[in-house]
């Protein structure tokens, strides 16, 4: 019984890093935070992009959090459920990296599903960078993909209320 809270903490701190994850995206990426992240949305031949500087501040987090949780840092002062919150945050560092860099980006393997949530995935992060610019967009989440028939159903109301500009080929 002694595990079940840590687990219950690691997998909300999951859940909660996956809407972290889509406002920070949505209102710091593509708002004043775009510096880092138009790279990102432009063709390159880089190994790294700016882009890659948010990972340094999701895995500052973590550490921050392990050093809260920390006896060894803190002594007394630690808060024990800190280090289970830090292992959430790194589980979804790892998972995001395979999933969006790996799968999504093929920047470390090269697949491309051919059914399933992982096919949705990458349709909904494809139609994420259908717009051209900072400006309107779908699908800000990382690891949850909504219907690629609504995604771009939302774009193209986008495009008709001169909100986003779309790409050619993803108007297809």
């Amino acid at each position: 019984m002694e595990i079940v809270v840590p687990v219950l903490i690691v997998l909300l701190t999951i859940a909660a890093m996956e809407w972290v994850a889509w406002a920070s995206h949505k209102y710091i990426m593509h708002g004043w935070g775009w510096g880092w992240h138009r790279d990102h949305h432009e063709p390159h031949d880089n190994a790294f992009e700016k882009n890659d500087l948010y990972g340094i501040v999701g895995a500052a987090m973590s550490i921050s959090m392990f050093m809260w949780g920390s006896e060894w840092v803190l002594g007394d002062a630690a808060w024990v459920p800190a280090t289970w919150i830090a292992i959430g945050i790194l589980g979804y560092g790892i998972v995001y990296t395979l999933v969006h860099d790996g799968l999504v980006h093929q920047r470390y393997f090269k697949w491309v599903p051919k059914r399933g949530y992982a096919k949705r995935l990458v349709q909904a992060h494809k139609l994420h960078h259908a717009t051209i610019g900072r400006e309107g967009g779908v699908s800000f989440g990382f690891l949850w993909a909504r219907d690629p028939a609504k995604l771009k159903a939302q774009l193209k109301a986008q495009r008709e209320a001169g909100i986003a500009v779309i790409r050619e080929s993803a108007e297809t």
